[in-house]
This record gives structure tokens, C-alpha cells and sequence, in this order.
């Protein structure tokens, strides 16, 4: 008896959409199918005390060892999947669907001389189109009602149709259109057949043609004030569409295909796929793979089909294989389809319709995936201590890096210079530590200065919080009256034992000489290049290389982006309060659009206020009246005074600022 909170899943990872979930044995095989319209609040409830659970529910989570689950877009998708799944893997614990007495099909029985359109529930017959499930019966009775009007094709039993015949007289449905009264000669066998065939072409898929004919009646039907009819016919049209409403995982009948879609970022992807078989989605697999080599999307689709496909024991190969992008040879690989399938395979990209619809919930369900193994591979506290331990083991450290504090610079053509710090403890990120610097404008684009600033502010705080603390005791505890409600020091004056700077060896440098100016000398350094994702050491004139699977490096490269977007996040904040408050504003006439192409033409304020009124003029949709209102509002424009502390005299900085 296995016990539920062994494979519960952690809190986050499930997603709050509908989907199909699955429970698994500990010999994988599938024990019980569900579908929810929230697969979070629905798999909280099977990981309860289980006291509080049914007995049945109790011994079916007792029994599993795993679940596992599949995102779709509506209650309707999910419905459709759990009835296929159900039916394919046979669970012992699954009760709805086995005698499909829950829910009705539209069937046309096309087996008979002449067919008829009815609900059906239970076995399948040979002969027999069926469509559905659906979850409700009356919307089909009311979209066959509203058919009738187009397709008249009968719906009697054979008694009244029998009746009807020997009485030569058709009954009420033959005398009110909605029947073509094939019991009493009105239509040909033939001609009856080939109603019902465009019924089922209509029940396929091909509804737009009718649907477009219903709303045009119906506008007709308005404008001539024929209000009832009109309302009528809008609820004809909305019960055709409920009762219509596709499925995308429910392609037409006959279909045989394998979609595969991917989510991807710089480290990893994530594959899923769907084998889609008589037009229902008869199984599902995927995997995630690390980007051991430069591979772009073609190139993964390419490894995708090899290891799908390549193997003897592989996957049968389907007539269709739908991809999100094509191999770079395109061509051989259909070819070597079509080898393994002895029959010509259609390898291509779905642009509209049905099939486009289905790989979006591919796609979903892939980036699921690739959330999925992130959080599990982020979160797990074995997986983190590796890759400290990895990263101590690269840079030649003493201990494992327990607080990693990334450094990054931000800014727009040398324009509004920012720099961020985030802070990560035990490979987990601390938010509320996270700091944000602006920094004076240097002339040109230089980061390395920059980066040497903020290194120096940020520790020039440390030594002045250090100072106020006094030392730390040999316990490693701090006074009482200096620390924090966690026991920790106030903002700065907490150390960290690796300072990682977004850059190569330039950057580096910087930073340790700012550590140097400062007397610290039990700070490391290192930084991240994204070009190769080398790790740079100061002094050093080779890299560090880290394997690309390495979890050492794959946590600095988290930490890396992270400061990359916390910086670019302040950066564009800064930049947008700037035009909010331009001196372009106090030009009459001048909108966002001639200020953007000003700021793009000169590249920056600073430029444009050197311009004089003949360069303003080159501006496109800029005659020399209004050039000339640009530059007297650039020359009234002061510049903004730097904010002074009134007790100091000192010019104030913005190093704090914390952003969760």
C-alpha cells in the first residue's frame, strides 16, 4: 500500500485549467482516468486525510504510485479525452463510460435503405456514423430539430415509418418540412442517401456554410421586422453552435496522425506528442532533453522524429506527421518516412482548422511539461546542493556559495544607466533582497565603469552596516539589537560568499577591483558570458567551461537572467517615466508618435537639444515651424536638480528601492 503524500505533487506545479488527469500503479499501468475543469482544486481533493475519503477513493490512491495529468482548452476537450482514454487503457477503478449509458451520441445509421438521424446510447453497430459524446442530450435534439429545416432526413422509428407507408400519408414531420418523407415516395432512396450523407459532411466539421446561411436569414428576417422569426432563428443558431462546439482533441473520422510540439528555452526542451488514430487521441508521450549542442527548433523536430521513429520497436509511422517547425532537409526526412511507413507520409506544418487547434493544446501541454521538470529540477533541495557544490568545485572554492549575489547593467544608448543585484540563499532566490542602482551616465556605452560603481556601492554600504553591527562573533550570531525579525543583519550588511557579474573578463575585472579599493578579500567573483556561457575568473585568460547539463551552471545561468530581467524591468520603468515628463511635451501638436521618431532619429534627448532647427527639419513629418517649437522648448527646459540631503548637504543615491 503506497502511501498518497509520496507522489503528491507539489503546491504550484498543478495548473488551474481544465485537463485529464491519470493514476498509475507502481508497474505504470493506468488505474483510473478523470477529467476536471480545474486539475488543481480537483487533485486536492484525492490527497486528503483518508479518513475523509470515499473507500473506493481511499484504496485507488493507496494503490497508485503516480499521477499525471494533460491540459486542454474546455470541459468538452476533457470530456472527449477522458472517454478516449478510458476506453484505451481499460482502469480498474474508472466507473463513467464503460457502458456508455452516461452519454448520448448523434448517430445516422447508414446501414439501413434509408438512414435515420437519432440519439443513441450503448454498443456501437457496424454501419453506423456516430459523433459525439456529448455532454448533453437536449442540445442534440435541438440541433436536429433546427437540421431538419436543411438536411430533411428522417427520423421516425421503423414502426412509424412502417405505419406511414402502408397508410400512403407521411406523418406530421413530412407535412411540415422537416422530413423528406421517404416512407411515402416524396424522395428516391438515392436522393434520401445523399441527404444524409451532407447531414453527417455538416456534423464532421463543415458547419461554416450553414452557419453563415442561418445568420443571413436571420438578418434578412430582422430588417423585414420579423422579430419572432428573428429570435427564432438566433436560438437555432446558438443551439447548433453549443451542440457544434469541436473538441481538439477530436479530429474527422479516418485520421491518422502523430502531432508534435515543443517548448523550449537556452538549456532545455520539452516534447510531447500526441497519436492521434481514427481521429481520437488514442495515447500520449514526451520527454525532456537537455541542449547538450547549438540546436535550433527544425533540429530539435529532426531528433524528435529519429527517436520516435528510428528505432525497430519505435512508433508505427502514420499518415500524417504534423511538426512546429520543418527539418532544415525537409525532404529526406519525409523520405525516410515514407521508407519506414511503405507509404507516402505527409510531413508538414497545420496552418488553420482543426489540426492547428489540436497542436496548440500540444503546445500547451509541452510548455506544461518544460514548467513542470523546471520546478521539480529548481526545488529539489538534492538537485541544489549539486550544483553549489559543482559551482565550489569549478571556482576552487572553500564551501559551497550558500548566498550568490548577481550584478547587472541595463541601459538604452548610454541613457538611463540602471543596475539590478539579486540575491540567491541556498540556490533558491531571495526577493526581498533584491536591489536596484541608478548610475551616472558615463561618456558612452561603458558597463565596465558602471559595473565598477555599483560593485563599490553596494559593498561601501556592507562595511558601513558591518560597522554599525560590529564584528560577528565567532558563533557567527549578530547583536541582538542590530538584527532582523529572522536573525539576519539589515539590508546590506549580510555578505555573500560569490558575487556573479553578467559580462566576460572585462566585467570581472571591474568588480574585483572594487572589492580590492575595498579590502575584501574573502568575497569570490566570477561571471557569465552569454555568448558561450564561459565562466569567467579574475585574472584568469581562459574560461571556466561547465558541461551544458551541468546543474552547477545551470543554476548561474538562472541567476544570470534573473538579474537580466530584474534590470530591464527598472530600466524601462525609468525610460517611460522620462517621456512621460519630456520637454517635447510642452511642444503644442507634437504627439507620441513625432516624439518617438525625434528620440530615434538623434537617439537620444541629449542629442536632440544639439540639433540644430535644419537637422530637425530631415526629421520625416517635421516642417521648420514646428522644428523651431522643438528647440525653444528644448532651450526653456532646465535641467532636473539632483535630490540633496538637507542635513548632509550630500547628493542623494537610489540604492534601495526593493521590488518583489
Amino acid at each position: 500500500m503506497a502511501d498518497p503524500t509520496s507522489y503528491r505533487p507539489a503546491p504550484g506545479q498543478i495548473p488551474d485549467t481544465p485537463g485529464v488527469y491519470k493514476f498509475r500503479d507502481e508497474h505504470r499501468r493506468v488505474i483510473y482516468v478523470g477529467k476536471a475543469k480545474s486539475l488543481k482544486q480537483r487533485l486536492a481533493n484525492y490527497f486528503q486525510p483518508l479518513a475523509s475519503l470515499h473507500p473506493r477513493t481511499a484504496t485507488m490512491v493507496t494503490t497508485a504510485a503516480s499521477v499525471e495529468w494533460t491540459v486542454v482548452s474546455t470541459e468538452v476537450e476533457a470530456l472527449q479525452l477522458e472517454y478516449s482514454w478510458i476506453k484505451e487503457y481499460d482502469p480498474r477503478f474508472n466507473v463513467k463510460y464503460r457502458d456508455d449509458k452516461s452519454y448520448p451520441y448523434l448517430a445516422v445509421t447508414l446501414n439501413e435503405e434509408f438512414p435515420r438521424v437519432q440519439v443513441m446510447r450503448g454498443q456501437k453497430k457496424k454501419g453506423v456514423r456516430y459523433f459525439g459524446p456529448y455532454a448533453h442530450a437536449w442540445a442534440i435534439r435541438e440541433t436536429v430539430d433546427l437540421m431538419l429545416r436543411v438536411f430533411p432526413v428522417r427520423t421516425c422509428s421503423a414502426g412509424v415509418f412502417r405505419n406511414a407507408a402502408s397508410a400512403g400519408r407521411p406523418c406530421l414531420l413530412g407535412y411540415i418540412g422537416k422530413c423528406s418523407a421517404p416512407c411515402v415516395g416524396r424522395v428516391t432512396p438515392q436522393e434520401h442517401r445523399e441527404l444524409a450523407e451532407d447531414f453527417c459532411d455538416f456534423m464532421a466539421g463543415r458547419t461554416g456554410t450553414y452557419i453563415r446561411r442561418l445568420e443571413k436569414l436571420m438578418t434578412v428576417a430582422a430588417e423585414d421586422m420579423e422579430y419572432e422569426k428573428a429570435a427564432r432563428l438566433r436560438d437555432d443558431i446558438e443551439a447548433l453552435r453549443r451542440a457544434m462546439e469541436k473538441s481538439a482533441v477530436v479530429l474527422a473520422d479516418a485520421t491518422d496522425a502523430d502531432l508534435i510540439a515543443l517548448a523550449e528555452d537556452e538549456l532545455e526542451a520539452a516534447v510531447q506528442i500526441f497519436h492521434v488514430r481514427g481521429g481520437r487521441v488514442r495515447g500520449q508521450r514526451g520527454w525532456v532533453t537537455d541542449k547538450v549542442e547549438a540546436v535550433d527548433t527544425a533540429g530539435l523536430v529532426e531528433h524528435a522524429l529519429q527517436q520516435l521513429y528510428g528505432e525497430e520497436s519505435g512508433e508505427a509511422v502514420p499518415k500524417e506527421v504534423l511538426v512546429p517547425a520543418l527539418p532544415d532537409d525537409a525532404g529526406a526526412v519525409t523520405e525516410w518516412l515514407t521508407g519506414r511507413r511503405g507509404s507516402q507520409v505527409s510531413l508538414r506544418i497545420p496552418q488553420r482548422g482543426d489540426k492547428k487547434d489540436l497542436m496548440a493544446t500540444v503546445a500547451r501541454n509541452a510548455q506544461q511539461a518544460l514548467v513542470l521538470h523546471k520546478t521539480k529540477r529548481a526545488s529539489d533541495l538534492t538537485t541544489r546542493s549539486r550544483a553549489l557544490e559543482e559551482i565550489a568545485e569549478a571556482l576552487d572554492l572553500e564551501s559551497a556559495p550558500l548566498r550568490i549575489e548577481c550584478f547587472d547593467i541595463s541601459h538604452l544608448q548610454g541613457e538611463d544607466v540602471v543596475a539590478s543585484m539579486v540575491v540567491f540563499e541556498d540556490g533558491l532566490p531571495r526577493k526581498s533582497e533584491y536591489r536596484r542602482f541608478q548610475i551616472k551616465s558615463f561618456e558612452g556605452q561603458d558597463d565596465v565603469r558602471s559595473m565598477h560603481e555599483v560593485i563599490g556601492r553596494r559593498f561601501r554600504r556592507y562595511l558601513a552596516e558591518k560597522e554599525k553591527t560590529g564584528e560577528w562573533g565567532e558563533d557567527g550570531e549578530v547583536p541582538v539589537d542590530e538584527a532582523g525579525d529572522d536573525g539576519r543583519p539589515k539590508r546590506f550588511a549580510y555578505p555573500p560568499q560569490l558575487v556573479v557579474v553578467d559580462g566576460g573578463q572585462p566585467q570581472v575585472a571591474a568588480a574585483r577591483r572594487a572589492l580590492d579599493e575595498l579590502g575584501i578579500d574573502d568575497v569570490a567573483v566570477c561571471g557569465l558570458a552569454k555568448r558561450l556561457e564561459e565562466v569567467w575568473l579574475p585574472g584568469e585568460d581562459d574560461p571556466v567551461v561547465l558541461p551544458r547539463s551541468s546543474e552547477g551552471l545551470y543554476l548561474l545561468q538562472r541567476v544570470r537572467d534573473t538579474a537580466h530581467d530584474f534590470a530591464i524591468r527598472y530600466q524601462r520603468s525609468k525610460r517611460t517615466k522620462r517621456l512621460r515628463s519630456s520637454p517635447l511635451d510642452a511642444v503644442p501638436g507634437l504627439g507620441d508618435t513625432r516624439k518617438q521618431a525625434l528620440i530615434k532619429h538623434f537617439g537620444s534627448v541629449k542629442r536632440l537639444k544639439q540639433a540644430t532647427i535644419e537637422q530637425i527639419c530631415e526629421v520625416p513629418g517635421f516642417g521648420r515651424k514646428t522644428a523651431e517649437a522643438v528647440a525653444v522648448a528644448l532651450a526653456r527646459a532646465a535641467p532636473a536638480a539632483p535630490a540633496v540631503n538637507t542635513a548632509t548637504g550630500e547628493i542623494m543615491e537610489d540604492d534601495g528601492g526593493t521590488t518583489a
